[in-house]
């Protein structure tokens, strides 16, 4: 395995890399995944790239490495930026603050409901929401579900935004997230996806947010049994390529990896759905308790969020036109 801090040189410039050994026909791109091997995101990865190979007459090959093996989140990002990973999986949360755009659609309450995510997101609204990476490194191939978020609890149900006060939450590293706690009183505590476990287990935090797949393959189910259905966010990951790396790929593999990816999505959202029931099942057959929430009372005590996130006409508008959306 490459070092996750070693340049990749591609095929553009030097021999390419083909599982360790130098390939005069064939480029293979390093994908990073925090998520497990058989998670939909991974997995629609794989189908990509299968897609890739085939279409490219193996030509073009992408690896994926999944389970943190390329680092959390926030580092494989930045080595995506500089052409160290190729293609990267990450949630919206790390580029926030580069990209103010992608902030949007991770506002609480701003879906109605997944459909209503999936399609603003495949429209020209997601179309304009992803141009924004480009500016700063990134390529932007597609967009992936994360699911409906909620919070999950060792301490008790949470039921109202009340029930928060005083919570010590794991939120991801991002501003805004810092800021959805405050609104409800909470005190957030951004933490790297792979301590969540042990700091839900040893009390550092009493409560976390995240996803049923996610609630389930992470297993903090065991520690945090009380799951409360506030559906707070529909925030979509994002598929990225270093652009380093791929304004390094002639124009025709350019082609067939953005088309590849655009396919991908279908295939994730299959998955996805599947492993979403799959793990609400799994997880209330450990243990979990499921509640429900007043989602009403949540919705009304995020104003501040909007307040600051939607802080000029453009964005505002960008809030308008999602909420509109047919």
């Amino acid at each position: 395995m490459h070092s996750p801090r070693r340049p990749l040189l591609l095929g553009a410039l030097a021999a390419p890399w083909l599982g360790g050994r130098a390939s005069a026909q064939t480029i293979t791109l390093r994908s990073a995944d925090t998520h497990p091997d058989g998670y939909p995101t991974v997995e629609a990865v794989k189908f990509m790239g299968n897609l890739v190979e085939q279409r490219s007459g193996g030509r073009l090959k992408v690896q994926v490495f999944h389970s943190r093996q390329l680092g959390e989140e926030r580092e494989t990002l930045e080595q995506t930026r500089f052409g160290v990973i190729d293609i990267n999986r990450v949630n919206f949360g790390p580029l926030n603050n580069l990209v103010p755009e992608t902030a949007i659609p991770g506002l609480p309450f701003v879906f109605r409901d997944e459909a209503h995510m999936r399609r603003v997101m495949d429209g020209p609204i997601g179309s304009e929401i992803v141009s924004g990476a480009d500016r700063h490194g990134f390529v932007g191939l597609c967009f992936y579900d994360s699911g409906a978020r909620s919070f999950y609890s060792r301490r008790g149900p949470i039921r109202t935004p009340d029930d928060m006060r005083g919570l010590k939450v794991r939120v991801q590293q991002s501003d805004l997230w810092v800021a959805i706690m405050r609104a409800v009183n909470a005190n957030a505590t951004p933490l790297p996806f792979g301590e969540v476990y042990s700091a839900l287990q040893t009390g550092v935090v009493d409560a976390a947010e995240n996803n049923w797949p996610s609630y389930h393959s992470t297993r903090h189910f065991e520690v945090a049994k009380y799951y409360s259905e506030t559906e707070h966010s529909m925030s979509p990951e994002i598929l990225v390529a270093s652009k380093r790396s791929f304004d390094r790929l002639p124009r025709d593999l350019q082609s067939i990896l953005r088309d590849a990816a655009k396919e991908s999505v279908g295939e994730m959202r299959k998955l996805w759905d599947a492993q979403t029931a799959a793990s609400r099942a799994a997880v209330q057959a450990g243990g979990a308790q499921i509640n429900p929430v007043e989602k009403e009372a949540f919705a009304r005590a995020m104003a501040p969020v909007y307040a600051q996130f939607a802080r000029d006409d453009r964005l505002r508008g960008l809030v308008s036109r999602i909420r509109e959306a047919a």
